[in-house]
């Protein structure tokens, strides 16, 4: 039997320094090498988490930005992909102007990926906050106006701000049948992040996909977060760490340690030990 293992990275295999531990990726390796299925999904880009996840030596296409691309890192192509559609596009636009927010979107303009804003905008301090982190990524691109920001092939939008800012936005696309949304606080900081993606795109519909692209038979998940939930709810085994949002524990098949003691590859090596 072919098992899958797929894990969250921030809060769920980073520890609160937003890496993997020597001791997390000496474990991983070791049973990389002797043939485990192994990969993650999370919200972050294929950049960012090459970063985070590095000494840790993923061989399998990832899941990245809530599960709106599987991507193949060797080959560098998306094996998978959720676009917004004209429709969605123009309705993130009314959106954006609506509550005056600026928003990240993230998109392929002439198959090259961008992070674009409106440079004119009024930008927050966690939005500031996150492009100062990113002063070196060539992805970031200031436009001159909303509209701009929008074009190419826009697969991901961000609006970062305080929460009570934030929750009328929410509120008025939440039960959208066009988006699927996650609203929550900053893993790090004090904002709140309203990540917008197309209905289509989610963990769980991609790790599905990877699954079968791998031709597994069982499908193992950990995570923390409410993103976590649909690749939870398709898993045959889940296991939320510690920390987790009470949510995702409850449908968890078990409870793990935190983030901060190894808790993802100690509970890998326990369960291969057991095969």
């Amino acid at each position: 039997m072919k098992r899958l293992y797929v894990t969250d990275l921030d809060g769920t295999l980073l520890d609160k320094s937003g890496k993997v531990t020597k001791t997390s990726a000496d474990i991983l390796n070791s049973l990389i090498k002797e043939g485990i299925f192994l990969t993650y999904a999370t919200a972050r880009s294929n950049k960012s988490s090459e970063i985070v996840t590095k000494g840790l030596n993923i061989n399998l296409p990832v899941v990245i930005y809530n599960g709106t691309f599987v991507y193949d890192c060797a080959a560098k192509r998306r094996l998978h992909k959720v676009n917004f559609t004209e429709k969605q596009v123009k309705g993130l636009v009314d959106l954006s102007k609506s509550f005056g927010f600026t928003p990240l979107v993230y998109t392929f303009v002439n198959g090259q990926e961008r992070v674009q804003w409106n440079k004119n905008g009024t930008l927050s301090e966690g939005f500031n906050y996150y492009l100062g982190r990113r002063k070196d990524d060539s992805r970031m691109t200031p436009v001159n106006s909303v509209e701009e920001s929008f074009c190419g092939e826009v697969f991901y939008v961000t609006f970062i701000e305080g929460q009570q800012e934030l929750q009328p936005l929410y509120d008025s696309i939440a039960d959208s049948v066009d988006y699927n949304i996650v609203f929550q606080q900053e893993l790090y900081r004090t904002e709140y992040w309203c990540e917008i993606m197309p209905k289509l795109a989610n963990k769980a519909r991609a790790v599905e996909k990877l699954k079968n692209y791998l031709n597994c038979d069982e499908l193992v998940v950990f995570g923390d977060s409410l993103n976590d939930i649909p690749m939870f709810k398709i898993a045959d085994r889940s296991y939320a760490v510690e920390n987790a949002n009470p949510k995702l524990k409850e449908i968890a098949t078990e409870i793990i340690g935190s983030n901060t003691q190894d808790s993802v590859a100690k509970k890998i090596l326990e369960l291969e030990s057991k095969k």
